[in-house]
């Protein structure tokens, strides 16, 4: 699949498993990536959620990397409203870092 274009058979399924993470759980781009099937398309997990439309109920904020870090710039509004967002579903930070092994979602679970 070519970086400037994710076929929608993709999208669709990133877009579905991203809708089944649960509150308080969180995944990383290139487990999403995995799960639908790229399992090198990391990057492209991450432009479909930057360009998703602003209406979407999806809950984007549930995806940060494999580090356990939000991936926006630290103080930066979308960061702040992540974070937020996350604390706000019992998903906790220690030095900036969610704790992977307890909040990642596996979806088989």
């Amino acid at each position: 699949m070519p970086n400037s274009h994710i076929d929608d058979a993709f999208k669709e399924r990133v877009y579905t498993l991203i809708g089944s993470i649960p509150a308080g759980k969180v995944a990383a781009y290139g487990q999403l990536a995995k799960l639908a099937g790229a399992a090198n398309q990391s990057r492209a997990v991450g432009r479909l959620l930057k360009n998703l439309p602003a209406h979407s109920s999806l809950p984007w904020f549930r995806v940060i990397n494999s580090q356990g870090k939000i991936s926006f710039p630290v103080a930066s509004d979308k960061f702040i409203q992540q974070r937020q967002l996350l604390e706000s579903e019992g998903v906790l930070f220690i030095n900036g870092k969610v704790n992977m092994k307890k909040y990642q979602w596996l979806e088989h679970s």
